[in-house]
């Protein structure tokens, strides 16, 4: 008579592999995506003409495929890019160069004095995620800078500590005008 294989109990092993999916979603963390803060443009039909500005109430930043910045045409570095756009937005001797100013009456500031600067941003396909990132940190350091100043000179506190209210009101002093274009070929060393 064959000898017999002696069975294998498997009745547990689906109580087992169930433990274990248990324990490793349990322990396993997840990463998170992270992005930029940005709200879209309402939609517009595509007959719609593009809005005509002044030459002088544009920042036009280019970001080539070899990660160098131009602003407004000249080669700068991307540690130079929070100054120029505060410079810009305040235009504070009112530079012929720099935007046009408009005065509005905004609740809880009353008659103010608002820039009418539009940051362009424009990059090439092949900008590294990095410098992209980077130029983005610059200008929203720029803007939040712009925003505590303005804060502090009206209450005496930063942004982050107004009421929604008092935030609401300074976003309108100060807005972000960013226009940032589909990326493109802009060209670089070869």
């Amino acid at each position: 008579m064959p000898k017999k294989t002696p069975e294998i109990n498997a009745s547990s092993t689906a109580d087992i592999a169930f433990l274990l999916l248990a324990f490793f979603l349990a322990t396993t963390t997840m990463n998170v995506d992270s992005g930029l803060y940005r709200r879209l443009p309402p939609y517009q039909p595509d007959n719609t003409e593009a809005p005509k500005y002044a030459k002088r109430n544009i920042l036009q930043i280019l970001v080539n495929r070899d990660n160098q910045i131009s602003i407004n045409g000249d080669i700068a570095d991307v540690s130079t890019l929070k100054d120029r756009t505060i410079e810009f937005i305040l235009n504070p001797n009112n530079s012929e160069e720099l935007p046009q100013k408009e005065i509005k009456t905004i609740e809880l500031f009353g008659p103010v004095e608002v820039s009418k600067g539009i940051v362009s941003l424009k990059s090439d396909k092949g900008t590294s995620y990095e410098m992209y990132i980077a130029v983005q940190d610059q200008l929203t350091a720029a803007y939040n800078e712009l925003r505590n100043m303005k804060s502090n000179e009206k209450w005496g506190k930063n942004f982050d500590q107004l009421t929604l209210e008092q935030q609401d009101a300074v976003k309108l002093v100060i807005p972000m005008q960013i226009s940032e274009a589909e990326p493109t070929n802009i060209g670089g060393k070869k």
